[in-house]
């Protein structure tokens, strides 16, 4: 069951990471998130011998005659003690066909910020229900994370299809419910599979006891499903991370810029807008690895260097001149706060845009996001862990955010305390989800404390 599959039609040569593939997992307690990993790890032969035998142990030592596989992501000891997923466990694993990075993200309601860290990144979620529940509310919650975080691909697994005697209609019931629910989030694409973890049908390889089911499973899927965005495509956006002035004999003028493409290519000779200054120039030179070459795309790390000498320093951004975008000190933003202590208007944070950190105050706190409903609370007038809402923050400086809908790497942004460097609260630009209902802002604070912008 699949809906839109997006293809990469660029045309620009394959950034080095195209041949890998970021993932997460998510779903309720006990749904069996763990299990299915270690299930994929297993199956595919990426666990090592002394790994099998520490799962092995820790399994008899637990009473269990047969090998607990999830115990090969659950790392910590708690959870190991609990038999739950608290933290964020990323393993990394191959096949022939493709590598793969994933985030076993936890399923309980109050770990919800882990999960938005670990699909911040992902290409992919794969969100279990067990069949014998079908969807639930944290169903629902994780499927919105996902909508709201732009993942470009859903899977639906429907497990411990063997505890229905796996029927189909249970899980053409099932896979109906949330592929409806999650289309009206905006997912681009929704695929389903049944499953049991427990006994392997359908993750690595075919279920004999599912012969009504014709489509892929879940780990012919990973391997065959595209990329669904190809960062070379998009306007080029290059954070200055260091300038290079090596006074040598050799160079004795040499300026070049350092960093890391976050999208889009750059040509030797093309005119490029430095932000946010707006001063303008030519690429006169790329450098990659030492090597001068007449272009890069990214994910790559290049030096740059510019016909004019202009004012440039660490966070200033480089873009194309006429697509770069557009400075500014009012940043409106959706926002999942990570840590204990609430944020509350007037909070006085660092705000961290790529390789740029300023000071920034939380002018107002719009709404709080209702994820079981999909509603908006409005003037919560404080926001704390896991919850998800609407802020404005205004900067002592401009920045060149995207939004994010456009782009995940320039349009995302962290708040962090000033005073011990904790990050507080991960950012997306925009309207990057907005809910069904609801209206209002919570009142903004004074400027005071030297932090007047």
């Amino acid at each position: 069951m699949s809906t839109t599959t997006v293809q990469d039609g660029s045309g620009h040569a394959p950034a080095p990471a195209a041949s890998l593939l970021r993932f997460a997992t998510a779903g309720s307690v006990d749904d069996g998130k763990s299990t299915l990993v270690g299930r994929l790890l297993h199956d595919s032969k990426s666990v090592l011998a002394d790994q099998l035998e520490a799962v092995e142990h820790a399994s008899r030592s637990r009473g269990q005659a047969a090998p607990d596989l999830a115990l090969l992501t659950d790392g910590l000891r708690a959870e190991r003690e609990q038999g739950i997923t608290i933290d964020v466990a990323y393993r990394y694993f191959a096949t022939p066909r493709r590598r793969f990075i994933l985030a076993d993200t936890p399923g309980h309601v109050q770990y919800t910020r882990n999960m938005v860290t670990g699909a911040s990144t992902a290409e992919l979620a794969v969100v279990l229900v067990d069949a014998r529940n079908g969807v639930v509310e944290q169903t629902r919650r994780h499927a919105a994370v996902a909508a709201l975080l732009r993942v470009p691909h859903l899977v639906l697994a429907v497990n411990k299809m063997d505890l229905v005697d796996y029927a189909e209609p249970v899980f053409a019931a099932i896979a109906k419910e949330f592929t409806a629910y999650a289309a009206s989030l905006g997912v681009p694409e929704i695929t389903a599979v049944p499953i049991s973890a427990l006994a392997g049908d359908n993750v690595v390889t075919a279920s004999a006891n599912m012969d009504w089911y014709g489509g892929p499973t879940v780990l012919e899927h990973l391997e065959t499903v595209p990329v669904a965005h190809d960062p070379a495509g998009d306007p080029a956006r290059f954070p200055v991370q260091y300038v290079i002035r090596p006074q040598t004999p050799e160079h004795p003028d040499y300026r070049g810029y350092a960093g890391q493409l976050a999208s889009g290519v750059l040509r030797v000779g093309q005119e490029v807008t430095v932000l946010p200054s707006g001063r303008t120039s030519t690429i006169t030179g790329i450098d990659a690895l030492g090597t001068a070459v007449p272009e890069a795309w990214a994910p790559q790390s290049v030096t740059v260097t510019l016909a004019d000498d202009l004012d440039i320093s660490r966070g200033d951004l480089i873009a194309p001149a006429g697509a770069a975008a557009t400075p500014t000190r009012d940043i409106t933003a959706t926002v999942c706060h990570l840590h204990d202590r609430p944020l509350t208007p007037g909070a006085r944070v660092l705000l961290k845009h790529t390789t740029r950190t300023v000071k920034a105050i939380v002018k107002e706190i719009g709404s709080r996001l209702t994820l079981d409903d999909l509603s908006q609370h409005p003037a919560p007038g404080e926001l704390v862990a896991n919850d998800i809402g609407r802020v404005t923050v205004r900067t002592s400086e401009p920045l060149a955010l995207d939004d994010y809908a456009a782009s995940r790497r320039t349009g995302s942004f962290l708040l962090i305390d000033p005073a011990d460097g904790t990050t507080l609260t991960a950012g997306m630009a925009g309207d990057a989800f907005t809910g069904r209902t609801g209206e209002g802002a919570a009142p903004a604070a004074p400027d005071d404390d030297g932090w007047d912008f």
